[in-house]
């Protein structure tokens, strides 16, 4: 399976510019009172998917984090408050808002979720109902057939072309699950290839899409 097929599935439409989809006036028309579940997980490109919630939030989307573990250690949970401005979930024990079962109502009351960055380790979660986490346990109780869910893959070259993540990909496109990306070119791990995560604007102008915007 080549990176090109997933690409594709970002609905690019190429007739709206890069830097209107950070546009947060622009932005507006599609996410106004759009409720988006926005689930984090450890990777060095979560610095990316701060991009996404602030201009998420700045256009009217009521946006809510949920991160793992991991990926506190690389942005703190404080952050994503500030941005959102909405409490983040970071523990399956937490009871924010009711008393009720948290992964729930997140999910029932979300328009779409996006899974930025999506880790090799997560993605194995997902498509082999590993529930171990806030985020994958939030990402269960979504109905694909009602509500998209995107992944924005980011790894390492070489983990991103293993067997085992080829056929979690197409599993996961089984299931119901859209990717964005990855993109190719520089990664953290200072080598060159497939793997990197989506440019917040590519990640934005996916969600839209899915909504069918």
């Amino acid at each position: 399976m080549t990176d090109t097929t997933q690409q594709g599935s970002s609905g690019a439409s190429g007739q709206d510019s890069a830097s209107d989809w950070l546009d947060p006036s622009f932005l507006r028309t599609h996410f106004n009172n759009k409720s988006i579940l926005l689930a984090i997980t450890g990777g060095i490109a979560v610095y990316k998917t701060c991009t996404i919630v602030s201009r998420l939030a700045q256009a009217g989307a009521q946006v809510t984090v949920a991160m793992t573990p991991a990926a506190t250690e690389f942005v703190s949970p404080t952050t994503f408050q500030a941005l959102s401005g909405n409490p983040v979930y970071t523990s399956s024990w937490e009871h924010i808002e009711s008393q009720d079962p948290q992964h729930i109502a997140l999910a029932d009351r979300c328009d779409a979720a996006l899974v930025a960055p999506c880790t090799m380790n997560t993605l194995a979660n997902l498509v082999h109902g590993q529930t171990n986490d806030v985020v994958t346990l939030i990402l269960s109780a979504i109905n694909k057939q009602k509500t998209p869910v995107l992944l924005a893959p980011a790894m390492n070259d070489t983990m991103w072309n293993q067997p085992s993540t080829q056929r979690n990909v197409q599993l996961a496109i089984d299931d119901g699950f859209t990717l964005v990306g990855p993109g190719v070119g520089w990664q953290a791990c200072r080598h060159s290839g497939t793997g990197r995560m989506s440019e917040p604007q590519v990640c934005i102008e996916a969600i839209a899409h899915a909504l069918g915007s």
